[in-house]
């Protein structure tokens, strides 16, 4: 990985007989140690060693409660109970773990917005992008099966409304419906694919880390100014520069989560879910999680049953087709100012369907999560590709990254015009 010319010595000569054989400390020394980053990245590059923690905590706590957990229909609510009032340090596990999920889609959707907002999806990242995306909905499989477990009202009610989804996809949907309940319903056949799946997925999920890893470490970072790396000037060593900054970053947030699981370890789960499953009551208001709550009202937004499903998927897949819907030479928008004015709409758009997906399909609620849905869509397909085309003037960007951290100007990039900055 990488294109640097490795320096790494060893020291010892049991560590330059491994290094001949196995050279797994020039690895990590190369792509993790002195490995060239750009010297102008701020605390929104950060969130990778974030994830990285809490997708640490999710594998061990998830390991941790599968030891005790039973995943029958009639033992699994009470599974969970015993967990938490009897197993030693259950109660930490499984907050540690039910929060740490919610923290994982916090970091992971900061890191997302960073990653558009910087233009982090452009050649030659797009490789980098797509794996990506492919992890967020690897989390999202993995979440919406965890939450299915403990065997609450809200767990088995979501998992009907989302598993009976797939029924409407033409042809295969019923089959497809019919293997995850395994039965004619969600039952017990369900739980324990259910379980299987959840524990599959994040392993699935971690490959991916790897070859996202791997991705960014072939082509480099991106940075605030979106500029190419010139000379080594430009870069650092990511140890011990950016390193600091990281375990900072992941301090911060391991401060906030670790107040969620000590002192309001139930504060984002819904009080339904303490209910032990019934099939024969059915809540006033069935709602997901609260990282699922924006597709979800994209979803009911739509009238038609399949039209939903293609909207709800379709809203993440656009996504993922960004590096081709913007084909503008200037990454950044923090030079485009009207892109960065229809960027703010897209945030606020995915708070707004995020509210709108907590409340009841009905009134004003659903006309609201039309409009929004129509503009998440116009974002992508229609103002990324126009702002691409027309938004090429900016004013002068630094010469490198090393101008950019002195406060130089003055270079335009390839393919946009500009006019002279003022003095």
């Amino acid at each position: 990985m990488g294109h640097h010319e490795s320096n790494y010595e060893p020291k010892w000569g049991i560590a330059k007989w491994f290094d001949e054989r196995l050279p797994v400390a020039r690895m990590v020394s190369d792509q993790f140690i002195v490995f060239p980053t750009p010297r102008n990245l701020n605390y929104w590059w950060t969130m990778g060693m974030v994830l990285f923690f809490f997708l640490v905590i999710q594998l061990i706590t998830g390991i941790i409660l599968t030891m005790h957990y039973i995943p029958h229909e009639a033992m699994a609510f009470n599974s969970v109970e015993h967990i938490m009032r009897d197993v030693n340090w259950g109660w930490l596990l499984r907050n540690m773990h039910s929060n740490g999920a919610s923290f994982f889609f916090i970091a992971v959707y900061i890191h997302i917005l960073r990653g558009i907002y910087y233009g982090s999806y452009k050649a030659p990242r797009e490789v980098l992008w797509i794996v990506g995306i492919i992890i967020y909905i690897l989390m999202m499989a993995a979440a919406f099966m965890g939450y299915v477990l403990p065997w609450g009202q809200m767990s088995f009610w979501e998992a009907t409304v989302i598993t009976n989804l797939f029924s409407a996809i033409p042809l295969v949907g019923d089959f497809i419906t019919h293997w995850f309940w395994g039965a004619y319903a969600v039952s017990q056949p369900t739980l324990n694919r259910f379980l299987s799946l959840h524990y599959l997925v994040p392993m699935i999920l971690v490959a991916f880390v790897f070859i996202h890893i791997w991705a960014l470490h072939v082509v480099g970072s991106n940075n605030p100014e979106g500029l190419a790396v010139k000379s080594s000037d430009d870069t650092l060593p990511f140890h011990p520069y950016f390193t600091m900054k990281d375990m900072f970053m992941a301090i911060v947030f391991l401060t906030i989560y670790a107040f969620f699981v000590f002192y309001m370890g139930n504060y984002m789960g819904h009080p339904d879910n303490f209910i032990r499953a019934n099939p024969l009551v059915t809540p006033a208001h069935i709602v997901p999680e609260w990282y699922f709550l924006p597709f979800y009202a994209v979803l009911r937004a739509i009238p038609d049953k399949l039209g939903g499903v293609v909207a709800m998927f379709g809203s993440i897949l656009v996504v993922a087709a960004l590096p081709w819907l913007d084909r503008n030479p200037i990454r950044s928008l923090r030079y485009r100012p009207w892109a960065r004015f229809f960027f703010a709409g897209f945030v606020a758009t995915a708070v707004l369907l995020g509210f709108l997906g907590s409340k009841p399909a009905e009134g004003w609620y659903v006309h609201a999560s039309r409009v929004l849905t129509a503009y998440w869509f116009i974002y992508f397909l229609v103002i990324v590709p126009i702002m691409s085309k027309i938004e090429t003037k900016n004013r002068r960007m630094p010469g490198s990254i090393t101008d950019s951290v002195l406060g130089r100007h003055g270079v335009i990039p390839e393919g946009a015009t500009s006019a002279p900055a003022k003095q």
